[in-house]
């Protein structure tokens, strides 16, 4: 049976994520920040993914740091055999004006949302490389794409990852390895759940849609993404944004 490592699955875009892959039949490996509470959502989420009649374990890592990543890895490689699958979905945002970033702001969201999807893909690679084949999907995000005020870190962190992606994509794709990314816009999840209700209005005015997007409409294209039905895209980035640009 084919695995997939999603990381950031404890909740949110993550979460949809682990348990539409294993409803489609995946052994999920279900990555989670190291702290308690991080820990029981992942394993509940883990519990659900398992009433699909798949294996579905948890791996404390913080993914910003490469010997955690690796001793994750290596930990699913053991425990599953292979890693078919790569959904790098880790992240955080430290909003606020660029004059008021500090560095300490601005690389602790760098930290988490981009270097961990080097991290990740590096030591994943090695493995999907030497069985030739995997599929890798990146979330990116609509900032990645126009830029948003006050989230100069994620939008660089974002920008950051499309052109990873394209990248790897051009590397690795002799060895019948795929890697895609998905540019989530305004999407019901913990993050804008905290945002007030004028912003929130003001936001989904430039949705031709009108209305947000849920997790599970951004775990139904990466699913598509790591099918075979997928086989021949690659180095693409896909919007997922109720029309946001138009």
């Amino acid at each position: 049976m084919a695995t997939a490592i999603i990381t950031g699955a404890s909740q949110g875009i993550g979460a949809c994520i682990a348990k539409r892959l294993a409803k489609d039949g995946y052994d999920v490996a279900i990555n989670h920040y190291p702290s308690d509470g991080d820990k029981e959502k992942a394993l509940a989420v883990a519990e659900e993914c398992r009433a699909f009649g798949v294996k579905a374990e948890c791996y404390a890592a913080d993914v910003s740091k490469y010997a955690d990543c690796e001793a994750m890895v290596d930990k699913v490689k053991a425990d599953f055999g292979t890693i078919d699958a790569l959904v790098n979905n880790a992240g955080i945002t430290k909003d606020t004006l660029l004059a008021r970033m500090s560095e300490d702001i601005y690389d602790a969201v760098i930290a988490v949302n981009q270097k961990s999807v080097y991290n990740m893909m590096k030591l994943v690679c090695n493995v999907m490389g030497k069985q030739r084949s995997g599929r890798i999907v990146n979330v990116s995000s609509v900032a990645g794409l126009y830029g948003n005020p006050g989230q100069v870190n994620y939008s660089a962190s974002k920008a950051a990852i499309i052109g990873m992606t394209k990248s790897v994509a051009k590397e690795y794709g002799k060895r019948n390895i795929t890697c895609n990314a998905v540019a989530p816009g305004l999407i019901r999840t913990p993050m804008t759940d905290v945002l007030s209700d004028e912003l929130k209005a003001k936001m989904l005015e430039a949705v031709a849609l009108k209305r947000y997007g849920e997790p599970e409409e951004i775990a139904s294209v990466v699913s598509f993404l790591v099918s075979d039905n997928a086989s021949y895209i690659t180095g693409q980035v896909i919007e997922i944004s109720g029309g946001l640009s138009m």
